[in-house]
């Protein structure tokens, strides 16, 4: 399970999508939310979006790896897709915020890895959210406050990068992707190759 998590417009869906692009083996955990769909956005494809009644019964059900209260809406992440995709031999990439990042390490430790990206400045995230101009002023506002709150649990990720070149810092998320498979806990029948290889 590969966690992105940054504040709101320091770049974590431009890698994200740059990354599963790239790598046919991860599969992107879709979250659930209450919030409105967004001019472009598809329903299954970038979030399912339910009323907060659905949510609510999705809670209760326990069909949640993680959910949390964000901005007035509430984003979860169902479980059963990420458990087919895990079963099929696909890793999975999530698109969360710190507290999301938290419960998913608590359910599943060490097959979680963490990736915290910041962005250069908080004056470049303040721009980047006006240039995007998907929210209002009001919106992006509280979206800079937050984003402080945000930014001081980084030490709670195992990479923490600096966004101010999208192609660099995606070709470090992909370093750290390939080394954390290469990883010796994570190779499957590695204990039965070596011990064909001392016959």
């Amino acid at each position: 399970m590969f966690v992105l998590s940054s504040p709101s417009g320091a770049g974590k869906s431009t890698i994200a999508r740059k990354l599963l692009a790239a790598e046919p083996k991860l599969g992107m955990s879709v979250s659930a939310t209450t919030r409105p769909i967004r001019p472009g956005e598809e329903d299954g494809r970038d979030y399912h979006f339910v009323d907060t009644e659905q949510f609510r019964e999705m809670v209760s059900d326990h069909a949640f790896l993680e959910w949390a209260h964000v901005f007035g809406h509430r984003y979860g992440t169902p479980k059963k897709p990420v458990y087919d995709m895990l079963e099929s031999g696909q890793d999975v990439l999530f698109d969360i915020d710190w507290q999301g990042a938290q419960q998913l390490f608590q359910i599943a430790g060490g097959d979680v890895v963490r990736v915290f990206i910041l962005p250069p400045s908080m004056e470049e995230l303040r721009d980047r959210l006006e240039r995007r101009a998907t929210d209002s002023m009001d919106v992006i506002n509280a979206r800079m406050e937050r984003s402080a709150g945000e930014v001081s649990h980084w030490d709670g990720y195992d990479y923490v990068l600096v966004n101010d070149d999208v192609e660099e810092c995606f070709e470090s998320v992909r370093t750290i992707l390939a080394a954390e498979r290469l990883k010796r806990s994570r190779q499957t029948g590695l204990i039965g190759f070596i011990r064909g290889l001392l016959k």
